[in-house]
């Protein structure tokens, strides 16, 4: 991802951010979900047979924390993102230590000159390119100085 700072006058419809492959470590979903539920006991998210007795075939990361992840894209695209909303839909369960790629599109900016607002859609999809989660978000950038 570019560490670059970019502005409103840089971003156009139809623009890409990403895609950005990443891999969600257990190591990372174990410390996230001590942070939110420190109850000492396995789970879906922290065990795999935990998982398995609720019939998934792995443990999976907490939709908290993929909501993080998707908010991440934005973030880590330029330190100039201001996220002002993030809408997520789960269509499939993310897996431990498995590829993912993120991505996404502006499809919206206002060009009123009253604000630097624009909107994209955001996708994580496994390897095998199906969407595991999707999104809607709304952010600002600044103008350039």
């Amino acid at each position: 991802m570019s560490k670059k700072n970019i502005y409103f006058e840089d971003v156009e419809l139809g623009d890409d951010i990403g895609p950005v492959t990443r891999t969600v470590k257990s190591d990372q979903v174990f410390e996230f979900v001590s942070l939110r539920e420190p109850d000492p006991n396995p789970s879906r998210f922290t065990s795999e047979e935990a998982a398995k007795k609720e019939g998934l075939p792995n443990a999976i990361v907490p939709g908290a924390m993929n909501i993080a992840l998707m908010s991440q894209i934005l973030t880590d695209w330029s330190p100039t993102v201001c996220l002002k909303k993030i809408d997520v839909v789960f269509r499939g369960m993310v897996p431990h230590e498995k590829s993912l790629v993120f991505s996404g599109i502006v499809t919206d900016k206002d060009e009123s000159g009253d604000s630097t607002d624009l909107e994209c859609d955001i996708v994580m999809e496994n390897q095998e390119g199906v969407r595991l989660v999707i999104g809607h978000a709304e952010f600002a950038l600044p103008s350039r100085p």
